[in-house]
């Protein structure tokens, strides 16, 4: 399977809920996190990939020819110049716009179930699914984590939402997604 790259223009991120400005590049974006189909392993595969701790993550990236994105790049991509509270707008969350729990689901779906959880350049699965690893790093070895996963109440797939993992951990509910500069 070819990974979908998506040009999301850079811009004035106003980060979390103190709005910190904070410019961003133009970046490619993978249109979903990555699945085994991505990487050949098995196309039929479209579940995100978890279970990789971050040094993993940051290697499959670069091999992919990008690298993880920054957590204000991410919030950025999700949220866009408006702010949306969420990646799909400021609606409410609902089952049909991403996996969360009470969803209906209790593991990982594939990557493009939720299209109408979409940003408004078409990225997919940026809500819920799976929290996805970011090259932000945090005091103690760990990084942060952006998205929610299926395992998270909605209050976790805000666009502001941010949370952190040791840099070893390999869980059931954390993937990733590449950026690349142009």
């Amino acid at each position: 399977m070819n990974i979908d790259w998506i040009e999301i223009p850079g811009g004035t991120c106003l980060l979390g809920d103190q709005a910190r400005a904070i410019t961003v590049p133009t970046l490619l974006w993978t249109r979903t996190p990555i699945t085994q189909a991505h990487l050949g392993d098995d196309p039929r595969e479209r579940r995100p990939i978890t279970r990789v701790d971050h040094p993993t993550a940051d290697h499959i990236a670069r091999r992919l020819g990008g690298r993880l994105p920054r957590s204000v790049e991410w919030e950025w991509m999700a949220s866009g110049s408006e702010r949306r509270v969420w990646p799909w707008g400021n609606a409410s969350w609902g089952p049909e716009l991403a996996n969360l729990r009470d969803s209906g689901y209790e593991d990982t779906t594939d990557v493009a179930e939720h299209p109408e959880g979409a940003t408004p350049h078409g990225m997919l699965d940026v809500a819920g699914n799976i929290w996805e690893w970011t090259a932000s790093s945090t005091m103690g070895d760990g990084y942060v984590i952006r998205g929610g996963s299926y395992a998270s109440p909605p209050l976790y797939a805000r666009c502001t939402f941010l949370n952190s993992a040791p840099a070893e951990l390999r869980s059931p509910g954390i993937g990733f997604r590449v950026v690349r500069e142009l």
